[in-house]
């Protein structure tokens, strides 16, 4: 079991989803879920948060934000580069090393797909390691996907040079 490899127990599983289905419950409130005191449920989070499994994202959910999302996929003889380009880019909330033809893929927000494009223009499509780039539109989310955005950016109005180191 997932829960196993990572090293928590049934107790843990159980208060790790009731904060991801609520996460404003109360330790109180998770406690009585849980039949564990409120002491217990709060030695418990602590650890599950020093562990690491237990993160608190603010950001815009993306399934329901009225911007332009893309996952661009990268072919590229220098990925830890291109990782560097994508932690200093503001328009780039993630990015993942793949293995396979494309090396890595790289989430992407803009007003439009025209904000999108600058963007990947601006940093891969003329580096001389960048191999290959693809283009996909993110079109629809099932789930709640809540990421972080620098909300004072100008999409649309924005100067690459500035904003991206």
């Amino acid at each position: 079991m997932i829960s196993e490899k990572i090293g928590i127990d049934e107790i843990d599983c159980r208060i790790m989803d009731l904060i991801q289905k609520e996460p404003s419950l109360t330790h109180t409130q998770i406690a009585y879920h849980v039949s564990r005191s409120q002491p217990t449920i709060g030695m418990r989070i602590k650890k599950l948060e020093k562990l690491g499994v237990l993160k608190y994202q603010a950001g815009i959910n993306i399934r329901v934000a009225d911007l332009c999302f893309a996952r661009v996929e990268l072919q590229t003889k220098n990925p830890k580069e291109a990782m560097k380009t994508v932690k200093s880019c503001p328009f780039m909330l993630n990015g993942f090393r793949l293995s396979g033809n494309s090396n890595l893929s790289i989430l992407i927000v803009g007003l439009n797909l025209k904000d999108i494009d600058q963007v990947v223009n601006h940093h891969f499509r003329d580096d001389p390691n960048v191999i290959d780039v693809h283009i996909d539109i993110i079109s629809d989310v099932v789930n709640d996907f809540v990421l972080p955005i620098d909300l004072n950016l100008e999409y649309g109005r924005f100067d690459l040079q500035k904003h991206c180191c």
